[in-house]
């Protein structure tokens, strides 16, 4: 069990919040590169870490992420002119750059220096691969852009979805830690879903439902590998890295593309649960891409707010019969929406102190300290935290038979190291 000051600390990422300060130190996915299609197009609402704001595009291409509302009145700039250069307050016209200072007020003398004083709260937004991230915190402690690999592979290489989550961030995450689930709750997906079929490892996962865990310290965050009996003298290792404070990987089938998930907080009580496929050394199929589309794999079939389609307004179109059958162990279908679907149903912020837990939660009680860890030296010691640098993030998932003597870490090598035009570790 947590204590009840743990878990909010945890789980608080509003601004002047511990875990809020942590947050602010790594750059985040904050909206699809398709969000913002086109110079001049219609700006986008952005909440992230209970901040409200507005992104745009100008005429030159720059993106601008910047307080929601003007400094005249407090209108929302969702309802503004994004035109020559700067998005313009409808009300009475009020004109910022993306970079959040006004370059234009209508009213004042043209002599007049009043714009020079008038600056939205901004923060810097850059596109890498097919997500634009920004970045929260101290200009002064900015990392360098992000380098995971599923945004630096050539382009056709990597797809990338979010959909919104209903619950908050760390139940969110401690789901995409926690491989012994998959024997249970994916288990009617393993051999129907087209993005993880075929894979020797599947029969691992259903003849052993009791894994040993061990979790290792990684200079960003952790190694959590997952061992099952494989053939005589053998196991079958899925080794899932825990990068700080907010990424997840999902150990590779067969030769799938390898994918992942950021579990970024809106609010304390939402998240948005980012989802990435990529393949390392070839071009996605039309078949894996148009799979991906249609919400199968990690990703989900959403509306045109980016919230699934299947959710709790409607039960998750939850079908017993399915579930009878055997077709899905809990009767909804789909990978993602199986894990989102529990992972709400504890409420927005699940009480941890009334947990029991076992031998395979090892990964998640070591990623709650190492958070816990790090947001408070960063607060009261100012120790920058791990995970924001690109020696931190060219990491993979790993899955891998080893013969029983040797330790996982040993027999996986640099399999975990992500290595432009190196085929993935899998089974």
């Amino acid at each position: 069990m947590l204590r009840t000051e743990i878990n909010e600390l945890l789980t608080q990422t509003g601004p002047g919040t511990k875990m809020g300060a942590l947050f602010r130190r790594f750059w985040q996915p904050v909206l699809l590169a398709e969000e913002l299609p086109a110079d001049d197009c219609p700006p986008v609402r952005v909440k992230i870490l209970s901040e409200r704001l507005i992104a745009f595009r100008d005429s030159e291409g720059r993106y601008g992420l910047m307080d929601e509302f003007c400094a005249h009145r407090g209108v929302s700039l969702w309802f503004g002119r994004n035109e020559a250069g700067g998005l313009r307050c409808p009300y009475h016209g009020w004109k910022y750059d993306y970079t959040g200072q006004a370059i234009e007020v209508p009213s004042e003398p043209e002599t007049s220096n009043f714009c020079a004083n008038v600056k939205l709260k901004s923060y810097p937004l850059v596109k890498r691969g097919d997500v634009l991230w920004a970045y929260f915190g101290d200009p002064e402690a900015q990392p360098p852009l992000p380098e995971w690999e599923f945004v630096t592979v050539p382009e056709g290489q990597a797809f990338t979805s979010k959909r919104f989550q209903e619950c908050n961030w760390l139940q969110a995450l401690e789901g995409g830690i926690d491989s012994s689930h998959v024997t249970f709750l994916h288990s009617g997906s393993l051999d129907s879903d087209p993005l993880f079929k075929g894979s020797r490892g599947n029969a691992y996962n259903r003849a052993d439902l009791k894994p040993f865990f061990e979790v290792v310290d990684y200079e960003g965050g952790l190694l959590i590998g997952a061992r099952r009996s494989a053939e005589e003298g053998h196991y079958y290792w899925r080794v899932t890295p825990w990068v700080l404070p907010n990424f997840t990987m999902v150990p590779p089938r067969a030769d799938h593309p390898m994918h992942g998930h950021f579990w970024v907080p809106i609010d304390d009580e939402n998240c948005w649960a980012w989802s990435f496929d990529y393949h390392p050394t070839r071009q996605l199929d039309s078949e894996e891409v148009a799979a991906m589309r249609a919400g199968l794999g990690v990703h989900s079939a959403n509306d045109e707010n980016y919230r699934p389609l299947a959710n709790k307004d409607n039960d998750y179109l939850m079908d017993r019969d399915a579930q009878r059958r055997g077709e899905t162990y809990s009767g909804i279908k789909g990978i993602a929406l199986q894990d989102s679907s529990l992972q709400e149903s504890m409420g927005p912020i699940v009480d941890r102190t009334k947990e029991r837990l076992v031998a395979t939660d090892a990964g998640i009680i070591k990623a709650r300290q190492k958070l816990r860890k790090a947001a408070l030296a960063l607060a009261e010691d100012g120790v920058e935290p791990a995970g924001n640098r690109a020696r931190h993030q060219k990491v993979r998932s790993v899955a891998v038979v080893l013969p029983a003597d040797q330790s996982f870490v040993d027999g996986i090598g640099e399999a975990m190291v992500a290595k432009p035009g190196v085929r993935q570790t899998t089974v």
